[in-house]
């Protein structure tokens, strides 16, 4: 997916980042781990996401499908399945447009979608956003106050309105995706936690 560039510096101001510099920054940083390190960091952020409370609380929880250097969720969506809880995934319908289908089999579910990230196959039941308890967010950029930058395709900014009030919106970061303030726009709803190898971030 293209990333815009700009000159270092040339759009951070007192103000904070805007979305592209921040998205250009922390994609930049996080390419930039090593595949044995990604690996290590995104264990332990998923051991940490494991003892989420939103997670022990919910009963359908909505997973991404990774792609790139993102962390490997895959195991994640492996837990909830065997934990009995009812897994969900995103399927892009339109230009900003998606909608969360019900998997049950990982491997006979998924098939590859828009990017060639994995999405729901054909056929399987929808789950309505009012439905999903937990949904676990995508990001390239975060900052500690829960900002979120995603990819640029704007799908999340219309699908987390749909879900219930007060459903948690939690993030997977590596450290190394925090950067300062980024600055959005009135339509940009914030994470309500960011998990990282290191900590888990509750803003406010």
């Amino acid at each position: 997916m293209h990333v815009d560039q700009a000159p270092e510096g040339h759009e951070e101001h007192a103000a904070g980042l805007t979305k592209q510099e921040a998205r250009r920054r922390a994609l930049a940083a996080r390419d930039a781990l090593e595949p044995e390190d990604r690996e290590r960091l995104g264990e332990a952020v998923r051991r940490r996401a494991l003892e989420l409370p939103e997670l022990a609380a919910a009963s359908i929880v909505m997973l991404f499908a990774s792609f790139r250097s993102e962390i490997d969720t895959m195991p994640l969506a492996e837990w909830v399945l065997r934990s009995g809880r009812s897994l969900c995934l995103p399927k892009v319908l339109g230009p900003r447009t998606m909608a969360a289908f019900l998997v049950r089999d990982l491997q006979a579910d998924l098939e590859p979608g828009k990017w060639d990230i994995p999405e729901p196959r054909e056929g399987l039941p929808e789950v309505p956003p009012e439905d999903v308890d937990l949904v676990f967010v995508p990001g390239s950029a975060f900052d500690e106050e829960g900002r979120r930058c995603g990819y640029g395709g704007g799908f999340y900014d219309t699908f987390l309105p749909r879900t219930r009030p007060g459903t948690p919106r939690v993030a997977f970061a590596f450290e190394v995706q925090l950067v300062p303030r980024i600055i959005v726009e009135p339509h940009d709803l914030p994470v309500t936690a960011i998990v990282t190898e290191r900590r888990v971030i509750r803003p406010g």
